[in-house]
């Protein structure tokens, strides 16, 4: 029952909150925690003491239906911020990113704020103010952190009932949102065309490149960066540490060739670090053998830990792979002829690939599964989601697996389209290069050897 004091001129009255003293070591004692008020509203006292016993009733009733929140659940957002920031677990590249948004955006926003104060009206303000300042996809990582704070503050840290983030269903006239971006269709003729201009940009390593995306669908730039020459089709699975994947994956690729994706490369402070593949999407990825082959002749033309390399030898992290790769190998590049003297490097005349016009080299790993997708192919779908590093959906992502028959499927199918749509139609295929001298790379495995490895989640 709550209890009720006079204290000089106001009154006061005093109830259980719900909740206990803690002993040295955290853990609730039997002793209870009262809270207090001296009026009904801060400012306005109490007129009596009926008034004031009448409060403390009603808020008991409050405590014994799990409507009262405790005064220590009255959390501030900036504090709940940091708390909710250390409990989770990410990648780096993710860590700063929401660490950022959190220090520039959503602390200063929210600051006089505490968590239970927000209203889906308060977050509908807040939705407008961040949709006049910052670009669309700013804008929606900014909300799509704000939404996990919120979520988290009522399943994990119990410190409101609801999340103010109220998704609506659509009312009003319709209108249909454009979800992606029509692509132009991208015929193997300019998949080929690219790989032409990257071996005159970079060399044999562009033209194996730009094959390994087309033919593998891994994420570039990260995945292709951090394919290491033990995890490549030449040497793996027999170089694989892990023994007991070792053990499970020579038998099942006795005959065929595979490499694994393990790691992908980039920068993390300003260092470059490895850590696992996007989504956790580990996987072992059959490859063609015209692809092995073009692997096996790339890695014994150097003796770097990592296939893809810089035109110097360097790693490709740093190298501004946008401009100084890329664009040429896109956009074509006029010539250039040798000054005297060699103030001047020559450097040939390329084609633009129109049907890449303004586009990333990402677009090859959906031209890979546009590939997998085509009639003829006759590949499952658990096997192709699979190999992008994706899971299906629902039951059949939970009861479907990847069998041997359909990863030989895949093999046959891309040596097919290999052979009758580049060898037979006579298009250029590059020569296998020649070793390089051993002093080409002197110095630089430094650069490779003290690499971090992250091993997160």
């Amino acid at each position: 029952m709550p209890s009720v004091e006079m204290r000089g001129n106001s009154i006061r009255v005093k109830w259980w909150g719900g909740e206990y003293h803690l002993d040295e070591h955290g853990k609730p004692t039997k002793r209870k925690k009262y809270e207090s008020a001296s009026g009904p509203e801060p400012g306005v006292p109490f007129e009596n003491e009926d008034e004031a016993y009448n409060y403390g009733l009603d808020r008991e009733s409050d405590v014994r239906n799990n409507r009262h929140r405790p005064k220590s659940k009255n959390m501030g957002m900036g504090e709940y911020c940091d708390i909710w920031f250390a409990s989770i677990e990410l990648r780096v590249r993710s860590e700063n990113k929401y660490e950022s948004i959190l220090n520039a955006v959503i602390k200063p926003y929210w600051h006089t704020w505490t968590v239970a104060q927000i209203t889906p009206v308060d977050y509908d303000q807040f939705k407008s103010y961040v949709t006049k300042r910052y670009s669309e996809s700013y804008k929606n990582s900014i909300l799509s952190v704000f939404r996990m704070l919120m979520d988290d503050a009522v399943l994990k840290h119990k410190l409101r009932d609801e999340t103010p983030v109220i998704v609506q269903r659509r009312r009003g006239r319709y209108e249909k949102k454009q979800t992606r971006r029509v692509k132009r269709e991208l015929p193997i003729e300019a998949v080929h065309q690219l790989a032409s201009n990257a071996y005159h940009v970079w060399g044999f390593a562009g033209w194996v490149y730009i094959w390994t995306v087309a033919f593998t669908g891994m994420r570039p730039p990260g995945e292709m960066y951090g394919l290491q020459r033990g995890f490549a089709s030449p040497h793996w699975p027999a170089t694989d540490p892990d023994r007991d994947r070792r053990e499970e994956e020579e038998p099942r690729y006795a005959d065929l060739h595979a490499l694994r994706v393990q790691h992908q490369m980039y920068y993390a402070d300003g260092k470059p670090v490895l850590a696992g593949p996007k989504y956790d999407s580990y996987r072992s990825l059959v490859i063609p053998p015209f692809l092995h082959e073009q692997h096996a002749a790339l890695l014994a033309s150097h003796d770097k830990p990592f296939m893809f390399v810089s035109k110097a030898g360097k790693p490709m992290l740093g190298v501004g792979f946008t401009k100084n790769y890329w664009y040429p190998i896109r956009d074509g590049q006029d010539e250039v002829k040798p000054a005297p003297g060699g103030a001047r490097v020559a450097r040939p005349e390329l084609p633009p690939v129109e049907e890449m016009a303004g586009q990333d080299i990402y677009r090859l790993r959906h031209w890979h599964k546009a590939l997998l997708d085509e009639p003829g192919a006759d590949i499952a779908d658990v096997a192709k989601e699979a190999r992008l590093g994706h899971e299906l959906p629902g039951m059949a992502g939970v009861y479907s697996e990847v069998t041997l028959s359909m990863e030989r499927r895949i093999v046959e199918y891309l040596q097919e389209v290999w052979e009758k749509r580049v060898v037979a139609r006579g298009l250029w295929v590059a020569p296998f290069p020649i070793a390089s001298p051993d002093d080409l790379f002197e110095g630089e495995k430094s650069l490779f050897s003290s690499l971090p490895v992250l091993g997160l989640k």
